[in-house]
């Protein structure tokens, strides 16, 4: 009888820990390998190439000042300070939302809070943008609105998985006598991270691919120089802030990774 009382708690340790029966080593992956350098090389090389392009061309004074180092460094860490602040705030909002809807006394909320979340998402980032710039500019008016609208994925991603955690495992954890709050902290966040984790690098894309419209309400970031290459009708400003762009958000997708792999228990990478 006693035996089998203590086996669902092995189970679990086993599920958490990632072992296979207490005593062998974790065989989940690490958290960095060298093969992650691959894409990092590929954007410096792409870089490298863009930079002996522009070198090569003849570029006239609007150029010369749309694709100044000192000018693309600074937008480029404005760019990267919105992006991120937009990622956090998408995933301090959407977790808590996808634990509120998956719990048993709560879940009669889910379709307002769907319903909030899909509004977000099909409302056109460009119009909302230019209704809050009615009325608000800056960092902050940019940041709520593709906040809300990059919200969905990771709501979604939060809903699936938690809903994919094993009930055996939530049972174990139950019979160990863990009480709600740490069962959801303990076991079924850290289970959910990688599903979890894909939702908030898809967020982060977003504002990353978003964040340029943010110009028109003067929020910094690369679009200000990408919307004055447009305008002004500079092929070579486009394209070499246009893959700037397009390389920072391969970059900080790939950074997400590592730190989605970090957080994601080692038995389950």
């Amino acid at each position: 009888m006693s035996a089998a009382t203590t086996e669902p708690s092995t189970d679990l340790q086993d599920e958490l820990e990632g072992t296979g029966g207490g005593a062998r080593p974790s065989t989940g992956s690490s958290i960095f390998a060298v093969r992650d350098l691959g894409l990092p090389l590929t954007v410096a090389v792409v870089l490298a190439a863009l930079y002996f392009y522009i070198q090569d061309r003849e570029l006239d004074n609007i150029e010369v000042n749309l694709l100044n180092v000192d000018t693309l460094i600074r937008f480029t860490i404005e760019h990267i300070y919105l992006s991120f602040t937009i990622a956090v705030l998408v995933i301090l909002i959407a977790v808590p939302l996808g634990v509120l809807v998956t719990r048993p006394r709560t879940k009669r909320v889910a379709p307002l809070v769907l319903a909030f979340a899909n509004f977000g998402q099909a409302a056109p980032s460009l119009g909302l943008i230019a209704l809050v710039g009615l009325f608000y500019t800056g960092f902050w008016p940019v940041v709520a609105v593709i906040t809300a609208y990059a919200i969905l994925s990771v709501l979604r991603n939060t809903i699936a998985g938690l809903q994919q955690v094993d009930r055996g495992v939530l049972d174990a954890a139950k019979g160990m006598g863990m009480s709600p709050a740490a069962v959801l902290l303990r076991v079924e966040l850290p289970l959910a991270v990688p599903i979890i984790g894909a939702g908030a690098r898809t967020a982060l894309i977003l504002a990353v691919a978003t964040v340029p419209l943010g110009s028109f309400l003067g929020a910094g970031g690369l679009g200000q120089n990408l919307f004055a290459a447009i305008k002004t009708d500079r092929a070579v400003g486009i394209l070499g802030i246009a893959v700037i762009i397009a390389c920072l958000a391969l970059l900080l997708d790939w950074f997400a990774g590592i730190l989605q792999r970090w957080a994601t228990p080692r038995g389950i990478r």
